[in-house]
């Protein structure tokens, strides 16, 4: 019942990756699967080389943080798990060395979505026990041009995107997420089995009914993406071997 997730996109300095990394899997995401509500956590590191569909979308301003080294995605029972403590209270989970730590990062985000819709795939069989994510990942981060679009976006994801994920070989489910907080109001979470899974089949789907090739054409064009989306990662952690 992970129906809350929080998402990080962030990039860190080469020269503190190993540190940062040792402190951050050994010591930091085991301590926030301790607090109430927490149900696991998957690190992620980006692929370099952007999808060809990045020419035709529309990014956000530079006030928008860019990082896009790493993908750090907590799932929770709910929204409330990510509150912030109490004025008079201090977060237990969060220590000083984390905080010298977590300073390392460079143009973070943090979004954290509730679900709004999802479907399972044909490989949702697939997925392993303990809840963590799949190996590879697509992750947009979105808002529309306007509210006319909202409904649109909507209609799209209903009869267009998750039924045609939902019979497309390799994709392990789709959540569909809108934002409790954060810059990006809307999410869009796509597992799949391996990263030649979805370049085999993704692309496919998306251009096998011209119909809806062109629906999903003229949806792009009316959203504003935050930078770097859609992001496609692959899990360092939990280890996918």
């Amino acid at each position: 019942m992970d129906r809350s997730l929080c998402i990080t996109w962030y990039d860190l300095p080469a020269q503190h990756q190993p540190a940062y990394l040792e402190w951050l899997h050994g010591s930091f995401l085991p301590r926030q699967l301790q607090k109430p509500g927490v149900l696991w956590a998957a690190h992620y590191e980006c692929e370099r080389t952007p999808d060809p569909v990045h020419k035709i979308l529309s990014y956000a301003a530079d006030a928008v943080p860019a990082g896009n080294d790493h993908i750090l995605v907590i799932g929770a029972s709910h929204a409330h798990a990510f509150a912030p403590p109490a004025p008079d209270q201090t977060d237990q989970y969060v220590t000083d060395e984390d905080r010298a730590m977590l300073a390392m990062r460079a143009g973070e985000r943090i979004n954290i979505f509730v679900e709004e819709a999802c479907i399972d795939g044909p490989a949702a069989a697939e997925r392993k026990r303990g809840l963590e994510l799949s190996p590879c990942i697509q992750l947009g981060s979105f808002n529309t041009r306007g509210d006319d679009d909202e409904h649109g976006l909507m209609a799209w994801y209903a009869h267009n995107r998750l039924p045609g994920l939902a019979r497309t070989p390799g994709c392990i489910g789709v959540r569909k997420m809108v934002s409790v907080a954060g810059w990006a109001k809307h999410g869009v979470l796509y597992e799949f089995t391996s990263k030649a899974e979805r370049e085999k089949y993704f692309r496919a789907y998306e251009n096998a009914d011209p119909v809806m090739a062109a629906w999903t054409d003229r949806l792009r064009r009316s959203l504003i993406h935050a930078p770097g989306s859609a992001n496609v990662a692959y899990r360092i952690w939990p280890s996918v071997n």
